[in-house]
C-alpha cells in the first residue's frame, strides 16, 4: 500500500520535472540540465523504493528437522534526514522514500540556502496520498538539528555534508544510542595513464570538476598525471575555457553563496603563493551580483600544498605530475577522505592495479563521477573523514539502516497421526532426530 502512494508520486515528479528543475535553478543555481538531471537522478531512487515490498521480503529456512527460522524488516518509527544544499531534490530523496515504503514516518531538515525545492515536493506528496503526519519538514540551522537528535522519538539520523560537521552530529547520535550514518566531505583523485583514449577523458574531467559548479562530494578535485599528458592537458584546457557563465544548457552557474566564493578563491591564492602555475583562471568571471567563479585548473609543484590536500569544494582542478604509479597511489591512500577515486586507462589491467589499490570506497574506471545507482549504496569510506556512523545511505544500504531485523525461531510439537510403535520408534530414535539439539542431554 505504501509503495502504491510512493508510484503516484514518482509519476507526480516526471510530470512536474520542469517546475522543480527551476525551483533548482532559482535557489542552487545550477543550469537547467544539471537541474533536470537533479531531479531525475532523486526519481530513480523513488523508482526503486516503489520495488521494496518485493526486495524487504526477508528470509524463511528450515534449520533442522523441527526447527525454523525466519526473518522480516520492521520499521524504525520516526527518523529523521539532514540534506546539503548542493542537489535540492537527489539527496533528500536518497533516504526519504525507503524509509517511509518500509514503514517509518520522516522528518526531513532540509538546508536553509534551498528550501524551496524540497517545500514544493512535500505538496507533491501530499498530492499522492501520503497521510498527515507521515512526511514532515523542519526548516533551520544547527537549534534545529539538534532538538531533531536529541528528540526521544527519533530512531535514526541519516546526515550529508561537511566532515566537521558530520563527526558532530555522529556524536551527538551516538552519545544517545541513536543509529546515524553521517557522510561528509571529500578531495576525489583522478589517475591518467599515458594510455588514456585522450578525447573521452578529457571531455570526463571537465565535467568532473567543472559540473554544477564542483559543489558536489564526488567532483574531481586531484588530478594524477602519469608523465607529462600535454595533449591531454591541452584539450582539457580547452574544453575548460569554453564554458560560459549562465544557467542555460552546458553553461555554470555561480557558487551558492559569499562565503563559498571567499573559500574557493582563497585556495587559489594559496596555490599561487606555494609556486603553482594558474593554467585556467576562473576568477576573472566575478560579477557585482552573484557569486560567480569560472573553471579554474592549477599545475602544482609540490602534492603538499594545501590545496592539493584540502577539500575546496568549487569549479577547481589541482593537476600534479607523478614520477610512478606507486606515487599516485601514496598521494591518493595519504588524504584523510575516502569518498572516490577514478582511473583513465585503455587496459584493464593496468585499471585492475590501481582499483585493488585506491583508498576510497566509490571507484571509477574511464568515469569521473562514479556514484553507484540503486540496488548499490552511497557512502564513503569507514574510517576515513567521508563518512561516520552505520551502513550507506541508498539503496540496500539505506534498506538495512531504516530497518530492524526480526528474527523468529520457531519449533512445534509432532502432531500424531499413528499409535504404531514402528512409526514411534522412528520418529523418536531414527532419521527424524534432531542429532544437533541438545535438550535434556546436557
Amino acid at each position: 500500500a505504501r509503495a502504491g502512494i510512493m508510484l503516484k508520486f514518482h509519476a507526480l515528479v516526471q510530470k512536474h520535472a520542469q517546475e522543480l528543475a527551476e525551483l533548482i535553478v532559482q535557489e542552487n543555481g545550477k543550469n537547467i540540465t544539471e537541474a533536470l538531471a537533479d531531479v531525475a537522478k532523486g526519481n530513480e531512487t523513488v523508482e526503486w523504493a516503489c520495488s521494496l515490498p518485493q526486495l524487504a521480503v526477508g528470509n524463511n529456512l528450515k534449520v533442522s528437522s523441527q526447527v525454523s527460522c525466519q526473518d522480516r524488516r520492521d520499521p524504525l518509527g520516526v527518523v529523521a534526514c539532514i540534506v546539503p544544499f548542493n542537489f535540492p531534490f537527489m539527496v533528500p530523496m536518497w533516504t526519504v522514500p525507503i524509509a517511509l515504503v518500509l514503514g517509518n514516518t520522516v522528518v526531513l531538515k532540509p538546508s536553509e540556502k534551498v528550501p524551496l525545492t524540497m517545500r514544493r515536493t512535500a505538496e507533491l506528496m501530499k498530492e499522492a496520498g501520503f497521510p498527515d503526519g507521515v512526511f514532515n519538514m523542519v526548516q533551520g540551522t544547527k537549534l534545529a538539528v539538534e532538538a531533531i537528535i536529541d528528540h526521544p522519538s527519533v530512531k535514526a539520523v541519516t546526515f550529508v555534508g561537511s566532515s566537521p560537521v558530520a563527526k558532530l552530529v555522529a556524536a551527538r547520535c551516538r552519545s544517545l544510542n541513536k543509529r546515524v550514518t553521517a557522510l561528509g566531505g571529500a578531495k576525489n583523485h583522478l589517475v591518467a595513464l599515458s594510455d588514456c583514449e585522450v578525447e573521452g577523458a578529457a571531455s570526463d574531467i571537465c565535467v568532473s570538476f567543472a559540473g554544477c559548479a564542483g559543489q558536489r562530494c564526488m567532483a574531481a578535485s586531484v588530478l594524477l598525471l602519469d608523465g607529462p599528458q600535454e595533449v591531454l592537458m591541452s584539450k582539457l584546457t580547452e574544453k575548460a575555457s569554453k564554458i560560459q557563465p549562465g544557467s542555460g544548457p552546458g553553461q555554470m552557474g555561480p557558487v551558492i553563496d559569499g562565503a563559498s566564493y571567499e573559500k574557493i578563491v582563497k585556495y587559489i591564492e594559496m596555490a599561487e603563493k606555494d609556486g603553482a602555475k594558474i593554467l585556467l583562471d576562473g576568477r576573472g568571471w566575478k560579477k557585482e551580483k552573484g557569486n560567480w567563479i569560472g573553471p579554474t585548473i592549477i599545475q602544482h609543484q609540490s602534492s603538499s600544498d594545501k590545496t592539493m590536500q584540502e577539500e575546496v569544494f568549487g569549479p577547481v582542478l589541482s593537476v600534479y605530475q607523478v614520477k610512478s604509479w606507486e606515487e599516485a597511489i601514496a598521494i591518493e591512500n595519504a588524504n584523510p577522505f575516502g569518498n572516490a577515486a577514478s582511473i583513465y586507462t585503455t587496459n584493464g589491467g593496468n585499471a585492475e592495479w590501481f582499483t585493488s589499490r585506491f583508498r576510497a570506497s566509490m571507484l571509477g574506471i574511464n568515469i569521473g563521477i562514479p556514484v553507484p545507482r540503486e540496488p548499490f549504496s552511497f557512502g564513503g569510506l569507514y574510517g576515513t573523514v567521508s563518512k561516520y556512523g552505520d551502513m550507506d545511505i541508498t539503496g540496500d544500504g539505506a534498506m538495512e539502516f531504516f530497518s530492524n531485523r526480526i528474527k523468529v525461531t520457531s519449533k512445534w510439537p509432532v502432531t500424531r497421526t499413528t499409535s504404531s510403535p514402528e512409526v514411534a520408534a522412528t520418529t523418536n530414535g531414527g532419521t527424524n532426530v534432531d542429532h544437533a539439539n541438545f535438550a535434556g542431554n546436557m
